[in-house]
């Protein structure tokens, strides 16, 4: 199979930024390893299919692939190998083996820096009818500032993962049992990867991990936080420790802080960005509702009065702040007024950037066991009546924009992004074409269309 003795390497990665990063992790190990990497899945002596299974949506979007991978592989490449990866994988480790036996072999989370011998003893063998199944229980691992990696992402923009694991209860999400324990990486090797980023040109780094918020707090010594608690980095490293060290990288770039809680959000917190003029004025932070009685059931750690407070001092705090945030409707036990609510809220907290998630009823999660779950048509209707409130705000948030000059980042010919919009997420700044990629460009928006501006 190898060419002149070198295994070619194909890689489908699915889901979102954290996965992203694992298959760069992969890459970069594959590459160190000698192995070539192809984008054509017919040339590839291995296939590896890095998978996502946080909803109902994305898991079934993961075994299509894999059945289409398998399918082709039957038609026109019977030797090669097919190697499936990531979430899906930890999460269903016992059931997946015999379930796809025409799959090589699984691999988890903590198998990410293990893929090249897991290659080469794949390719070594002949063929067996049986799956090898690598997969470990409750992962442990964490990337470091050397760890090897290939990025994906444009060279001006890049993510960070600055945690993995989650120590949240939210009863809808099965993640902690995927990824396992909150586990944070040290500020130092946080700023170490990001000054060789910003070294090699990129703009934008992206802090990513399930909760960037608890960044630091699982290893202050004989403590644990407590949720809506005041955050005092003197106790040790946190975010706003590492937001501060992050600022003072020479250069000129932006920080942009992704996935963060609102059950450890602090003043600090917010006196750290408004004094930071590298982090930029945008925040996501996935609410999922507002009306107590779901919070509650959600296990959220915060209640509907936490939250209204937070946003205020927040939006006083941080002059200019742009709020991303989701919200899940058609939960167990929602009820009209709950629903209500939530609209209302929208109304008067008018959030620059907003989605919504129609509830998924995920396997192994507490509200999967819930009482009172919501007919499907009903969280349908939910569903669409909350995006077309949000496609309304929209449309008056972006009204006013024209007129304004702003800062954007260019990401291809005729492309950009404001400070106000993350990668992949959210709306594209539409520039004359000649403006160039990667660099930072004032732009007067003339006009909008649906969620993008059009500029120059």
């Amino acid at each position: 199979m190898p060419v002149d003795g070198k295994t070619t390497v194909g890689l489908v990665s699915l889901g979102c930024a954290k996965n992203l990063i694992d298959s760069e992790i992969m890459i970069g190990h594959l590459q160190e390893a000698g192995m070539v990497m192809t984008p054509e899945p017919e040339l590839a002596d291995v296939l590896i299919i890095n998978t996502c299974s946080f909803i109902d949506q994305a898991k079934m979007e993961s075994i299509n692939a894999i059945h289409e991978a398998v399918d082709d592989r039957e038609v026109s490449r019977p030797r090669q190998k097919i190697i499936v990866a990531g979430c899906l994988s930890q999460r269903f480790s016992k059931e997946l083996p015999s379930l796809m036996p025409e799959v090589d072999a699984f691999i988890g989370l903590d198998q990410i820096t293990q893929v090249a011998p897991v290659i080469r003893d794949l390719v070594g063998k002949d063929e067996d009818p049986h799956s090898e199944n690598f997969v470990t229980a409750s992962p442990k691992y964490i990337p470091d500032y050397d760890t090897p990696r290939f990025r994906l992402t444009p060279k001006h923009s890049a993510y960070i993962k600055i945690a993995e694991g989650c120590n949240h209860p939210c009863s809808f999400c099965i993640i902690p049992k995927i990824r396992g324990q909150h586990r944070s990486r040290t500020l130092d090797s946080v700023v170490k990867e990001a000054e060789a980023l910003v070294k090699s040109g990129v703009k934008e780094i992206n802090l990513i991990s399930q909760d960037t918020t608890y960044f630091g707090m699982d290893r202050w010594e004989g403590q644990r936080p407590n949720p809506r608690s005041g955050v005092d980095s003197s106790r040790g490293e946190s975010l706003a420790s590492l937001l501060r060290a992050l600022n003072a990288i020479e250069g000129d770039f932006w920080i942009r802080l992704l996935y963060t809680h609102p059950a450890h959000w602090s003043d600090e917190l917010i006196e750290t960005i408004a004094e930071c003029p590298k982090v930029a004025r945008y925040v996501d932070m996935p609410l999922q509702h507002i009306s107590d009685r779901m919070l509650g059931a959600m296990k959220r750690e915060t209640d509907g009065a936490y939250i209204r407070d937070l946003v205020r001092r927040m939006r006083e705090g941080i002059p200019g702040l742009a709020l991303r945030t989701t919200f899940i409707v058609g939960f167990p036990g929602e009820t009209d007024e709950d629903f209500a609510e939530l609209l209302e809220f929208l109304d008067t907290a008018r959030f620059e950037r907003a989605s919504v998630f129609n509830y998924s009823r995920e396997e192994g999660t507490r509200a999967a066991k819930l009482e009172g779950q919501v007919h499907h048509m009903t969280r349908k209707k939910r569903w669409n009546e909350a995006m077309r409130r949000l496609e309304q705000l929209a449309e008056e948030r972006n009204r006013g924009q024209v007129g304004r000059t702003l800062r954007v980042l260019v990401d291809a010919p005729g492309q950009s992004r404001a400070e106000m919009d993350a990668p992949e997420v959210d709306g594209t700044v539409f520039v004359p074409a000649d403006l160039p990629v990667g660099e930072f460009a004032e732009v007067t928006v003339r006009e909008w269309r649906g969620y993008d501006l059009v500029a120059n």
